[in-house]
């Protein structure tokens, strides 16, 4: 490649990251502007029972009510239901009862412990008997991080930038 060549590439390529990085931004912007719709338990008070508490299903709702609640905790309420799936340490009993209980009191540790957190939709209870068992043990108030997703270290925006500094660098050097 001839020098011109050499330069004319170096520069386009500095162009078309420069493009996008902007690009990134707008998107990154944009995706932090609109907001995400989510279904979740209606809003409410919080309140707290004196020592600690754990949410767990309750006995004798609907069974469609149950599983639909469960599924919105392990899916879009994050809660880690690692432990009840099959090998888990919470896998047993089988049951769909017990497979919610351990999931909603996840979610409610994770989410402040309010009242409302402990909802699902009525398929829910507070308790202050503590329903672990064997080497199920149900979180406490502290013993779970929060559910929301952890922020990237450097955003893409900032990693294009880099890039593009390299590259300029790169052309200036020659």
């Amino acid at each position: 490649m001839t020098y011109l060549r050499m330069n004319i590439w170096v520069f386009q390529s500095f162009l078309l990251l420069m493009k996008c990085s902007l690009l990134a931004a707008v998107q990154e912007k944009a995706e932090t502007a609109i907001p995400v719709a989510t279904e979740s338990p209606p809003e409410g008070n919080t309140t707290f029972i004196d020592g600690t508490t754990w949410c767990v299903a309750h006995p004798g709702v609907s069974q469609i009510d149950l599983q639909n609640a469960l599924d919105w905790a392990c899916g879009l309420g994050m809660a880690d239901c690692s432990a009840i799936q099959n090998g888990g340490p919470c896998f047993d009993p089988d049951t769909l009862l017990s497979h919610a209980s351990y999931a909603f009191n996840v979610y409610y540790q994770q989410n402040g412990n309010s009242d409302i957190a402990c909802n699902f939709g009525g398929t829910a209870t507070l308790t202050k008997n503590n329903p672990s068992y064997d080497k199920c043990i149900y979180a406490t108030s502290g013993s779970v991080g929060s559910s929301a997703p952890p922020l990237p270290k450097h955003s893409p925006s900032f990693i294009w930038w880099k890039l593009a500094g390299t590259l300029l660098l790169l052309y200036l050097g020659r």
